[in-house]
C-alpha cells in the first residue's frame, strides 16, 4: 500500500522521531527526577490517589504538579493554533517544536532534588503541547508520548487484518508498533543517557526536535 501524506507533519518520520523523544522523557524524568512520569498521566493520577490515600500529600502534590502542568499545555498548544496560526513566519507546530526544546534547556540547567517539581512540570508541559500538536500519521490517530492507545489501534488493525487478509490492514498495524519502537528506543537511549550525563542527556532530545523543526520545512512526499 502506498501511504500519502498532505503535510511533513503527518509523516512517519516526524512520528518516529516524536515518540523516541517522547520515550526519553518519560525514562529521564523517572530516573532523575523523583520516579514522576512526565507523558503519559494515567501513571500520576494512580501514584495521587495512592499517596492521597496514605496521607501523604506532599507526596501526592509531586504527582498533582505535572497533571496540572499537562493540562496548561494543552491549553497553550491550542491557544498557538488558533490565534497564531497564519501570522508567523513559522508554522504553529515549528512554534510548539521551539518552545519544547527552549523548554529542555531550562531543565538541563535546574539542579536535580529540588528543583524537580518545576522541571517536572516543564516536561509535562511541553509533552502536552507535543501530543496536543502531532495526534496524526498517514491520517490516522496516534501519540507520541504515550502508548496505550498505539497498542490498541495497533492490534486492532492486526485482528481484522486476520479477519479479512486486507494488507493495508497490516500495513498500519505495522506503523502502530513501529512508533511503539521509537518510543522503546527512546526510552532506553534515555535511561542509558541520563545515568550517564544526568540532565545534559536532554541535549539529545533538543537535537532530535530541533531536525523534526527542520524537516517541517520539507515538502512532503509519497511514502
Amino acid at each position: 500500500m502506498t501511504l500519502h501524506t498532505d503535510q511533513m507533519s503527518d509523516s512517519f518520520r516526524i512520528g518516529a522521531i516524536l515518540a523516541a523523544v517522547g520515550g526519553f522523557l518519560d525514562a529521564y524524568t523517572y530516573l532523575a527526577r523523583g520516579q514522576v512520569f512526565a507523558n503519559a498521566q494515567t501513571g500520576n493520577i494512580v501514584l495521587l490517589g495512592v499517596h492521597l490515600s496514605e496521607g501523604d500529600f506532599k507526596k501526592a502534590l509531586s504527582y498533582l504538579v505535572p497533571i496540572l502542568a499537562f493540562v496548561a499545555g494543552v491549553f497553550v498548544d491550542e491557544w498557538i493554533k488558533h490565534r497564531l496560526e497564519g501570522k508567523l513566519a513559522l508554522h504553529w507546530r515549528q512554534t510548539v517544536l521551539l518552545i519544547e526544546i527552549l523548554a529542555l534547556v531550562v531543565v538541563i540547567f535546574l539542579p536535580l532534588g529540588k528543583t524537580d517539581a518545576f522541571a517536572n512540570a516543564l516536561v509535562s508541559f511541553i509533552c502536552a503541547m507535543q501530543v496536543q500538536s502531532f495526534r496524526k500519521f498517514h491520517g490516522m490517530p496516534y501519540a507520541t508520548t504515550m502508548c496505550t492507545g498505539n497498542l490498541r489501534s495497533g492490534t486492532d488493525h492486526l485482528v481484522k487484518y486476520f479477519q479479512t487478509k486486507d494488507p493495508s490492514l497490516r500495513e498500519k498495524s505495522f506503523h502502530y508498533y513501529s512508533i511503539i519502537l521509537f518510543f522503546i528506543l527512546g526510552a532506553a537511549i534515555g535511561a542509558v543517557g541520563t545515568k550517564l550525563w544526568g540532565s545534559t542527556a536532554l541535549v539529545i532530545c533538543c537535537i532530535l526536535l530541533a531536525i523534526a523543526f527542520a524537516m517541517l520545512f520539507v515538502k512532503p512526499k509519497t511514502e
